[in-house]
């Protein structure tokens, strides 16, 4: 099983270039599943229930979000029709400890503690929810700042899941490899969007922010466009990872 995993969509320009790359790289990496975290595709901030449908709408199997995921009250009602019915493709948007059930592989979504908003525990979060996931491909997506918390989850679930991507600092690192016991880590596999700027951000707007210190609306930067991802190659009867590699594309 191939599956690919895009780093955080920024805005419009993180949408297009998806738009534009997704079909040729799951037909040149013969991709199983695609996932990708959406957290940032409205406009930098947060994401709606029509900007996921329109991801969905691409071909991405599962949407994984994180500390921006309630930052657009509009998907407050997406997520409330989940509640409704349980069906659908709003299950397929997940919110930090929620995965979707009744299918061959589970995705779980943590948000770090360090340096962001007080959480439960996600060492412990994992182990209960992989108490009740019997799936063998088993993908977690750690929204987290700190490289040292990553890495400390990478090692403690190694074994336990296929892979632990890591999502949030928007910088890609290049220190993907397969662990020991065959779980596939990334401490962060990058930003999709602009990087001609400071993580997504016009680049102005945030220098100015850092020399006045005053408040300011932060707007999404445009050019100099990429795609960041995974590819992860795993065997679906073990869960166990054998190949991970990063992609970069613009």
């Amino acid at each position: 099983m191939r599956i690919l995993f895009i780093g955080d969509i920024f805005g419009r320009p993180g949408r297009t270039i998806v738009k534009d790359k997704l079909p040729g790289i799951v037909r040149d990496q013969m991709i199983d599943l695609v996932i990708a975290n959406g957290e940032n595709s409205a406009a930098g901030f947060g994401i709606t229930g029509a900007l996921a449908e329109e991801l969905f709408e691409l071909n991405i199997d599962v949407i994984t979000t994180g500390n921006h995921v309630w930052d657009k009250r509009e998907i407050l009602d997406y997520f409330q029709m989940v509640e409704g019915n349980g069906h659908g493709p709003q299950r397929r948007v997940l919110r930090p400890a929620n995965f979707p059930a009744e299918i061959p592989y589970a995705v779980i979504n943590l948000q770090g503690r360090v340096f962001m908003a007080s959480n439960d525990d996600p060492f412990r979060v994992a182990d209960q929810l992989l108490q009740k996931i019997e799936a063998k491909v088993i993908i977690v997506d750690f929204h987290a700042e700190a490289t040292s918390e990553k890495i400390s989850l990478g090692w403690y679930l190694d074994g336990r899941v296929t892979a632990v991507v890591g999502t949030h600092t928007h910088v890609p690192t290049a220190d993907e490899q397969v662990l020991p016991k065959g779980t596939a880590y990334i401490t962060d596999v990058g930003m999709t969007g602009p990087y001609d700027g400071v993580i997504g951000v016009k680049k102005e707007l945030v220098v100015g922010k850092f020399l006045n210190g005053m408040p300011v609306r932060f707007e999404p930067a445009t050019g100099d466009v990429r795609l960041c991802a995974v590819v992860i190659d795993c065997d679906e009867k073990t869960g166990k990872a054998r190949d991970i590699e990063r992609l970069m594309l613009s």
